[in-house]
């Protein structure tokens, strides 16, 4: 049955408008986006069959065009829908950080680094330079590493801190396993972090682990 022929307080777009977009399902919203399905399936049929191929959509989101395009209906026209989609979500989240005290807004912060590193097959590093009332200078990938390890060098947080005058930072790091938990490594990391930084009088705020939809804090733990 064509989305047209459903009642029109089912229809996604209705739905949307009516109750806004949370009430929606990951498959609707993609039905949505997609906006017309294929000849004997429906644009949510599509969707849902999108996200099973995917496993749900961080890693939909972190496909590569190849994978993408081998969708029945799919393309680099889609694609690079999509691509834009995310990358005016991640800088409208970027510009919201900018312009006020993150402090604030921690799960603002938090939407941004899963939006940025979740559904990655490798472990990036991120730091967020921050001035004196907290508002994001900069936010660079750093180091990139392999699934199980990133070489990650203080000295060049370090020199990047001096380079943007921040006076804090907040480090953020991805598990492309899927485990939020922070290893012993994880831990002696942000200790050596802190410790080299705080020579230059910049303080780590926080340590995040993006994991699939998790996004461990070291600052609600009470590990800093």
């Amino acid at each position: 049955m064509a989305i047209t022929d459903w009642p029109a307080g089912e229809r996604p777009r209705e739905k949307l408008l009516e109750r806004g977009a949370a009430a929606l399902s990951d498959a609707e919203l993609l039905a949505i986006f997609l906006r017309v399905g294929m000849p004997g399936k429906s644009a949510v049929d599509l969707a849902r069959e999108l996200l099973d191929r995917f496993d749900g959509l961080n890693h939909l989101f972190a496909s590569d065009l190849a994978a993408f395009s081998a969708i029945p209906g799919m393309g680099p026209a889609k694609y690079a829908q999509l691509q834009a989609v995310l990358e005016m979500a991640k800088r409208a989240l970027s510009e919201e950080m900018r312009q006020g005290d993150v402090l604030n807004s921690p799960q603002t912060v938090r939407d941004y680094l899963q939006l940025k590193m979740r559904g990655l097959g490798h472990e990036v590093f991120m730091v967020l330079f921050l001035d004196s009332q907290n508002r994001v200078l900069a936010a660079p990938e750093m180091f990139r590493g392999t699934l199980t390890q990133t070489s990650v060098y203080p000295r060049e947080v370090v020199k990047q801190a001096l380079a943007w005058n921040a006076a804090s930072v907040i480090l953020a790091h991805n598990h492309p396993s899927g485990v939020a938990e922070p290893s012993q490594a994880d831990r002696w990391l942000t200790d050596q972090l802190k410790a080299a930084l705080g020579l230059v009088d910049v303080k780590v705020l926080d340590h995040f682990i993006v994991a699939g939809k998790e996004g461990l804090s070291f600052a609600e733990r009470g590990w800093l």
